[in-house]
C-alpha cells in the first residue's frame, strides 16, 4: 500500500529550504512520525517495488531515501539498477544500521549500493545533516530532480516492438527446424550421465530482472555444489570489490557430450523459449548468474542491464572463444551494446553469430 505525507513542519534546530524531499521505505510508526520534522516534504512507501512505482507514477525525485526493511539483496541490486539505468543513481541512499548484519553492512558498502549506514533509533537526527553533506560535494544536483521524460524502464526502448516482432518469428521457425536435435541431444545426454536433460538456473537480464535460463545439461549433477573447488582454474583473476565473473577453462565439471555441446553451442538452443517466453531477445547481453550479476551495481559497470539478455551478442562474435579477452573488455563490450543498440546492429551481430559458434578454445 502507498502512503503519501507531504508536511510543514521543521525541527527547531534545523533550517531547511521547501524543496528538500526525502522518502522513506519501511512500515515502522514510530520513524514516521519521528523523521518527518526533519524534511519539508517526506513520502512512505512499503517496499522497493512501491518506491519505483512512486517515482514513476509521481514524476518525482527524492533529495534522499531512507531503508528501514529487512534486506533483500538481490532487490536492492535491482533497485540500483533500475535507478542507473533511469539516471537516478546521484540519489542517496541510507541504511537502518538496526535491520542489518554486521556482513550485510560491508556487503553494501563494498557493493556501493548505498551511501551510508545510520542507526535511525539513535541518530536519526543526522540525517539532515547527512543531506547537507550530499547537498555540498553535488550527490543531487538541481538538474537531476526530475524523472527522465522516457524512462528507460523494461518496455521503454526505440527498436523494441520490431525486435520483438523478428525475436518471436526468428525463434519459432529456429525451433521447427532443428526440432530432430530436441530428440537426439536429450538421448545422448541420458545415455551418458543420469539425471535431467535440461539446466535451468536464476539469471539476470535487462534492468536485472530475474528469469529462469534453459539449456541443455552439459555438467555433472553436482556442478554447482563444487564451483568453489575450482577457483584456481578461473579465467577472469579480479581483486576484491570488483565485478565477479566464473569461467573456469578446461572446465573437469563438464562432461563429454557437453563439451561437444559447447563447442558447438547447441547447449543453448532451449534459450530459444526463453526468447518465446519474452525473458530473452535473440541478439543481446548474455544474462548473468546472479553471483556476477550482484557484483556490476556501480556506475562504472551497471550500464550493461540497459540492453535485453540475448542468445548472441556482441563480445561473443567479436571475442567469444579467445583467451586473450580479459574481464574489463567483456563488460566494455557489454555496455558499448546497451549504448549503441540497433535493428541494424543486430542484423549485423546475427549475420557474424554462424562463424562465432564453433569456439577456438575451450573456455
Amino acid at each position: 500500500m502507498l502512503t503519501t505525507t507531504n508536511t510543514d513542519m521543521k525541527s527547531d534546530k534545523v533550517d531547511l529550504s521547501p524543496r528538500e524531499e526525502y522518502l522513506f521505505i519501511g512500515n515502522s510508526e514510530f520513524y514516521y512520525n519521528t523523521l518527518k520534522p526533519l524534511f519539508s516534504r517526506s513520502n512512505f512507501v512499503s517496499s522497493l517495488q512501491d518506491a519505483k512505482s512512486f517515482m514513476l507514477q509521481t514524476s518525482s525525485v527524492p533529495d534522499m531515501i531512507v531503508i528501514d526493511t529487512k534486506l533483500n539483496h538481490l532487490e536492492l541490486v535491482e533497485f540500483n539498477v533500475w535507478a542507473r539505468t533511469n539516471h537516478l543513481h546521484k540519489i542517496p541512499i541510507i541504511y537502518n544500521q538496526k535491520m542489518l548484519a554486521h556482513f550485510q553492512v560491508k556487503q553494501l558498502f563494498s557493493q556501493k549500493l548505498v551511501e551510508d549506514v545510520l542507526n535511525l533509533e539513535t541518530n536519526y537526527r543526522k540525517l539532515s545533516y547527512k543531506f547537507r553533506f550530499f547537498q555540498k560535494i553535488g550527490r543531487l544536483r538541481e538538474e537531476d530532480k526530475k524523472m527522465p521524460e522516457k524512462p528507460m524502464h523494461l518496455e521503454a526502448t526505440k527498436v523494441g516492438f520490431t525486435t520483438r516482432l523478428l525475436d518471436l518469428v526468428i525463434s519459432s521457425c529456429a525451433i521447427i527446424l532443428v526440432s530432430p536435435l530436441f530428440v537426439i541431444i536429450p538421448l545422448a545426454i541420458r545415455l551418458e550421465s543420469k539425471g535431467p536433460v535440461f539446466y535451468s538456473a536464476r539469471r539476470a537480464g535487462k534492468g536485472f530482472k530475474v528469469f529462469p535460463f534453459y539449456k541443455f545439461r552439459t555438467m555433472v549433477m553436482d556442478a554447482d555444489q563444487r564451483i568453489h573447488d575450482f577457483d584456481h582454474l578461473n579465467k577472469y583473476k579480479v581483486e576484491e570489490k570488483q565485478p565477479l565473473f566464473i569461467k573456469f577453462q578446461n572446465d573437469p565439471r563438464v562432461t563429454k557430450v557437453g563439451a561437444f555441446l559447447r563447442r558447438t553451442s547447441l547447449d543453448e538452443l532451449p534459450q530459444l523459449f526463453n526468447v518465446i517466453r519474452g525473458d530473452m531477445s535473440i541478439v543481446g547481453n548474455r544474462p548473468l548468474p546472479l553471483y556476477e550479476a550482484s557484483t556490476l551495481t556501480t556506475d562504472a559497470w551497471a550500464e550493461r542491464f540497459m540492453a535485453p539478455a540475448g542468445i548472441t551478442g556482441l563480445w561473443q562474435v567479436t571475442k567469444r572463444g579467445k583467451e586473450e579477452m580479459n574481464l574489463e573488455e567483456r563488460i566494455l563490450l557489454d555496455i558499448t551494446y546497451a549504448r549503441t543498440r540497433s535493428l541494424l546492429g543486430d542484423i549485423i551481430i546475427l549475420l557474424k553469430t554462424p562463424g562465432a559458434l564453433l569456439q577456438k578454445t575451450e573456455v
